[in-house]
Formats: C-alpha cells, sequence, structure tokens
C-alpha cells in the first residue's frame, strides 16, 4: 500500500444522524438533500441544498463523477453445515476470480463472519455455488473465491441479488435507489453515493455556467472495512477525454473537483508530480492519507463519513485536520445525516 493510515477523526454520531432511508421516502427529491459547503482558505462554512451546487462553481471548473453501476452484489447462500448466509460480491478480479465476503444475517441486516475456510463450498441459488479458495484480510473478512454461475453474471445477479444493505438502513431498497444518473458499467458492489443527487436539471445548471462534467469509472469493493483497515485494490478507468479535459481546465485556472473519494483515488492514480493526468486503466493500490499531497484535485464533494474512517485520512489530505474537525462539528451540531442516503460536503479551496 503506498501511504501509511494514521488515526482520523474521530466522534460519535447519533443514530437520528443515520440517514435510513433514500431521501425520495422522505419526501425530497434527490438534489434536495443538505449540502455543507466549506472553504480551506477561510474555513467559511456555508448550508445549502444540493440544487445549489452550481452556485459555488464557476466557468472553467471540471467535475469529475464516477460513472461505475451499482450491482445487486448480496447473494443468499448455504454453508456446508446447512446454515443461512449472505454472500457479499465486493470485487471481480483477473482470471474470472472474485473478492467475496461472508455475512451472518443480524438485526434485520447482516454481520461479517470470519470463520471461513479453504475449500469450503457455499450452495448459491439456482444451483450455483462459490469455493473459498485463501483468506484475501487479515481476520478473514475478505476470500479469494471462484464462482460457478448457471447464466452470464449480470442476468444471474438481477435475478437473484439484492443491493447491499447495513443495519442503519432498515429494509430493502430495489437497485434504482442505489443508482447515480451517470451509471453506465455495472461493476461496483457499492454506489458511489457522492453522485446520488445530481440530476439531470443539476447538470444543466453546470454546464449553463461552464462547468464542465466529464466520467471515469472506479469500481468499489465492499466498504465494510474493520476500524483502521486500508482500502484493497480497485479497477479504475480514466478515459483520454477526461484526462484531456482535467488538464485544460488546470491549466486554465479552473479547477478540478472530484465526486466522491473513488474518483480522487483513481485522479491520483494517475496524476503525474506535476499534477499532468495521463489516461489509463488498470488496479490501484492507492492510498490518500495526511502524507500524501494531492496533485490532481483541487475540490471534492463527498458524503459525511464514519467515525474513524480511513476516507476521512484522505479529506484530511485535502482539507487538513483542523478545517475537517470545524466541517464536521457543523455537521452533527445542525442536524446532517450520513451515508449513501444522506447529505453531502462541498470542500473547496
Amino acid at each position: 500500500m503506498k501511504g501509511v493510515i494514521l488515526p482520523a477523526l474521530d466522534f460519535n454520531l447519533a443514530p437520528e444522524l443515520e440517514a435510513r432511508e433514500p431521501p425520495e421516502a422522505r419526501g425530497l427529491s434527490r438534489d434536495q438533500v443538505r449540502l455543507l459547503v466549506s472553504y480551506r482558505e477561510d474555513d467559511r462554512l456555508l448550508h445549502a441544498t444540493f440544487r445549489d451546487l452550481p452556485c459555488f462553481l464557476e466557468a472553467g471548473d471540471v467535475v469529475v463523477v464516477n460513472s461505475s453501476a451499482t450491482r445487486p452484489a448480496a447473494l443468499p447462500a448455504i454453508r456446508p453445515g446447512g446454515e443461512a448466509i449472505r454472500l457479499h460480491l465486493s470485487t471481480r478480479l483477473p482470471a474470472n476470480l472474485w473478492l467475496v465476503e461472508l455475512r451472518r444475517p443480524a438485526n434485520g441486516a447482516t454481520e461479517p463472519l470470519g470463520d471461513g475456510r479453504i475449500g469450503e463450498q457455499l450452495a448459491l441459488p439456482d444451483g450455483a455455488q462459490a469455493t473459498l479458495l485463501a483468506t484475501y484480510s487479515p481476520g478473514g473478512r475478505l476470500w479469494i473465491a471462484t464462482l460457478e454461475l448457471p447464466r452470464p453474471l449480470e442476468d444471474y445477479l438481477s435475478a437473484h441479488g439484492r443491493p447491499i444493505r447495513y443495519a442503519y438502513v432498515r429494509r430493502d431498497w430495489p437497485l434504482a435507489a442505489y443508482q447515480t444518473i451517470f451509471a453506465d458499467e455495472p461493476g461496483s458492489a457499492e454506489m458511489p453515493s457522492a453522485g446520488r443527487p445530481f440530476t439531470p436539471e443539476v447538470v444543466a445548471h453546470l454546464v449553463r455556467r461552464g462547468v464542465l462534467v466529464v466520467p471515469l469509472v472506479l469500481h468499489t469493493g465492499v466498504a465494510s472495512l474493520e476500524e483502521q483497515e486500508p482500502p484493497y485494490e480497485e479497477y479504475y478507468r480514466v478515459p483520454p477525454a477526461t484526462a484531456r479535459t482535467v488538464n485544460a481546465a488546470r491549466a486554465g485556472g479552473g479547477r478540478v473537483i472530484a465526486v466522491g473519494t473513488t474518483v480522487v483515488r483513481a485522479l491520483e492514480t494517475v496524476a503525474a508530480e506535476d499534477g499532468i493526468v495521463q489516461a489509463g486503466a488498470g488496479w490501484t493500490d492507492l492510498v490518500v492519507t495526511p502524507n500524501y499531497t494531492l496533485r490532481a484535485v483541487d475540490g471534492l464533494l463527498t458524503g459525511l463519513h464514519e467515525p474513524r474512517s480511513t476516507h476521512l485520512a484522505m479529506l484530511a489530505a485535502l482539507a487538513g485536520r483542523r478545517h475537517l474537525e470545524l466541517a464536521y462539528d457543523a455537521a452533527l451540531r445542525e442536524g446532517y445525516l450520513w451515508h449513501e442516503f444522506g447529505d453531502l460536503h462541498l470542500i473547496l479551496p
């Protein structure tokens, strides 16, 4: 791993600040979630709604989004002894291998299992099977596995899978609730959620202001990392047109605004020391911490992250720990909502 994981921001997240359902179920449109805007230069904090986003950006800025689509990556599985569990498909690896996570039903959701065994075969719906080959992460949370499916992957998941859900979301929601308007290539175990509040109207407003919106791909794995566990390798692709647009914006004095930590990871992976971004594709193991100097990204639109998460270490690399503490104190005080169905934070220079 590149970089060193440092202690990240710590705070108490009250249960009432966890977004338990999509905003549409709360009577809001996607772009009516709240937006906390923070300026690093002078620590200004502004409170808005997401549909106000274009007002905080300028002609010449470029907004980079993740166009990876979310898969229904949670499958019911039966262990050899008959125990019913959930198998979360995290990351599709080369040679038709997978990173998977075993989880046991608990409190209406699931909790990770650490007692998988090499060679264990899990029975999946419609005669499919997963075989555990080797542990991938400490404690046996993630496994390298093979899948034997009776039909193509996306068809099979459409028939038998569900979106991955954690305990704070109290019921299942359809896959459409976990897709952004940019989603066009299935591959993510969990939604690149910073892009969820975008609507065609917000994008049109950005374009009218002279702000460009360009895509890249980073397929996210499962987010249920253990405390201070670093992110693992993920597949990315930065198209030539996106690289050219980012470089032109920076050359012209515009700002590069990453939509989500996934976009930061992809752009910084292909950025040279002078900030020039190259087109490219592959697997990134980059871990952005306060030790890392960002090269290509000037601002970040992101959700509100859990205490002590490695995502907060990335935010501290951009904003600095003091500024991040001020922003999160305000978010907690003003009742912003956390997680994939919650509110957003825009960090600007």
